[in-house]
């Protein structure tokens, strides 16, 4: 079954990824380095692992399946995952693909150069650093396709009809 699989910690789009994940009724798991609150629900499960560096990026990628979506800001995590066959969003709801997340590590690669040869702070990034609005309606519709051509969903009369 596809299942949702969230860098946690500083996610901040949790509640927006509660709201799709009982709509869709997939099961999610969120991976922290410490104890949060989650909704008392049977298909949402709090991993928590050590808090050694990348622990939880490491605890996510040994984990996840290919179809699988993984949602992180953490672009390392996006390409170990991608590469693995997982569908990669980030907190934006942008889409990491085979055919972008190359672009992506090079962008976090070089701000981090940048980073380190100007003490600690990066340029501001051309788009301001935009505000998350909604991943839910920021999912692509492609993605959404995927997503009801392998899974159940919820008529308005509540009962269970398979594509």
């Amino acid at each position: 079954m596809l299942h949702i699989y969230v860098d946690a910690d500083a996610c901040p789009v949790k509640p927006e990824i509660y709201r799709v994940a009982r709509r869709c009724r997939l099961e999610v798991t969120l991976v922290a380095n410490s104890w949060m609150n989650i909704p008392e629900d049977p298909s949402f499960t709090l991993r928590v692992v050590g808090d050694a560096l990348d622990e939880a990026d490491d605890w996510i990628a040994e984990h996840v399946q290919p179809h699988d979506i993984v949602i992180t800001a953490d672009i390392p995590l996006a390409n170990r995952c991608v590469q693995a066959g997982a569908r990669v969003l980030g907190p934006t709801g942008k889409r990491y693909t085979r055919d972008n997340i190359g672009d992506a590590v090079a962008t976090r690669d070089l701000l981090a150069d940048l980073q380190t040869r100007h003490g600690g702070t990066a340029p501001e990034l051309a788009d301001g650093g935009l505000p998350v609005r909604g991943l839910a309606q920021k999912l692509d519709p492609p993605l959404w396709g995927e997503l009801e051509r392998e899974m159940f969903f919820v008529k308005s009369d509540g009962d269970k009809a398979r594509s």
